[in-house]
């Protein structure tokens, strides 16, 4: 199950959301996004869990729970469009 996590605070790191989503499952990969010129976080990440109840229960324990300040946001991740306007 792939899931969705917003409002992550600018230090989250992916070892952080592993950790996380760990708690619940098995986690087999977990990236935050970054922005590409400066490198920082853009404050969402993807977490993909190998089971969906384990990814069920993650997404109820962790959403709307505070991570370092931030009430963090967990769902269903939804499948990258092809955004047909690029050259």
């Amino acid at each position: 199950m792939n899931l969705y996590a917003s409002n992550l605070s600018a230090h989250t790191s992916d070892d952080d959301l592993r950790e996380l989503f760990g708690q619940y499952g098995t986690v087999s990969s977990a990236k935050v996004i970054a922005d590409r010129e400066t490198g920082r976080s853009r404050g969402f990440g993807f977490v993909e869990m190998t089971k969906e109840e384990e990814g069920d229960a993650a997404m109820k324990g962790l959403n709307n729970k505070e991570i370092e300040g931030r009430q963090m946001a967990v769902s269903i991740a939804r499948p990258r469009s092809v955004n047909t306007n690029r050259y």
